[in-house]
C-alpha cells in the first residue's frame, strides 16, 4: 500500500546519500521482502521501513538526517496542518496562562471572563502571525541565495511541510507549564533551542544543503519575527 501510494507522488529518496529511488523494497511473494540498495551508495535505500516507529521517532529527536529523510520523502504524513494548529495553541495557551499570572484581577464577572477568552484568542493570533513571519523570513532568504532550489510550487510545499512537521517540539511547552518548576524559563529556552535545530535540519534535509544556509535563513526568520513582536510591542500590545 505504501509502495503504491508513493509510486503515485513520485520517486523515494535514499536516505544515506539523498538520491532518487525507485523502490524501497521489493516483494517477492510469499512474504519475501528484499529492501532495495541505492545504486550510488550502495547501501539500503531506507531502512527505516524495518524500524517500529518509537525507533523513529527517537532518531528525529536526535536530529538524524536519515531520519528526517524516511518521513519527509519515504512516507506519507499528512499530520502537519493539524500539528501546526495544535503547537500554536499551545504556544497561545503559554502565553495567555502567562497574562493572567500578571493579572490580579480575580473577579468573576461575566464581562471578565470574556476578556480573558478574547485575550487567548488574540495570544493565537500573534503567534500566528509570529510563526507566520518566521517562514516568510525563511523562503526569502533561501528564494534570495538558492532560487534553483525552489522553482516549482511542489518545492515550496515540500519546504513547507518539512518546517511545520520539524516543530513538534512546540508541544513539549505544555508539559513544561503544568510541571512548572523554578527551572522553567530555562526549559523553555531549550525547548526553543530544540525547534530551530529542528527547523534547520528539515531545511538542510528537504534541500541537500550544507548547515551554514539554513542557519542564515533561520537567523532572517527570527530577525523578521522579532520586528514582528516589535511592532506588537509599539502598539501596547501584551505579547
Amino acid at each position: 500500500v505504501l509502495s503504491r501510494a508513493m509510486a503515485a507522488l513520485g520517486t523515494y529518496r535514499c536516505i544515506e546519500c539523498n538520491r532518487e529511488a525507485a523502490e524501497l523494497y521489493r516483494d517477492y511473494q510469499r512474504g519475501v521482502l528484499r529492501i532495495s540498495i541505492c545504486k550510488s551508495c550502495q547501501k539500503p535505500v531506507d531502512k527505516y521501513i524495518e524500524y517500529d516507529p518509537v525507533i523513529i521517532l527517537i532518531n528525529a529527536i536526535l536530529c538524524k538526517a536519515q531520519a528526517y529523510r524516511h518521513i519527509l520523502f519515504n512516507t506519507k504524513i499528512n499530520i502537519h496542518g493539524k500539528l501546526c494548529v495544535f503547537c500554536l495553541l499551545c504556544e497561545a495557551y503559554l502565553r495567555w496562562l502567562q497574562l493572567q499570572d500578571s493579572s490580579q484581577n480575580t473577579d468573576p464577572d461575566d464581562l471578565i471572563r470574556y476578556a480573558k477568552e478574547w485575550d487567548f484568542y488574540r495570544m493565537f493570533g500573534i503567534a500566528s502571525l509570529e510563526q507566520t513571519s518566521f517562514l516568510v523570513g525563511i523562503f526569502i532568504t533561501l528564494w534570495w541565495m538558492r532560487p534553483e532550489m525552489l522553482k516549482t510550487k511542489s518545492d515550496f510545499i515540500l519546504l513547507l511541510k518539512a518546517l511545520l512537521l520539524s516543530s513538534y517540539g512546540k508541544l513539549l511547552l505544555i508539559p513544561a507549564v503544568i510541571w512548572e518548576h523554578d527551572y522553567t524559563p530555562l526549559c523553555l529556552a531549550f525547548i526553543k533551542v530544540f525547534v530551530l535545530i529542528s527547523n534547520s535540519q528539515a531545511i538542510r534535509v528537504t534541500l541537500n544543503l550544507n548547515r551554514m544556509l539554513p542557519w542564515l535563513a533561520i537567523f532572517f526568520g527570527l530577525t523578521l519575527e522579532n520586528g514582528v513582536v516589535y511592532l506588537f510591542q509599539k502598539m501596547g500590545w501584551d505579547v
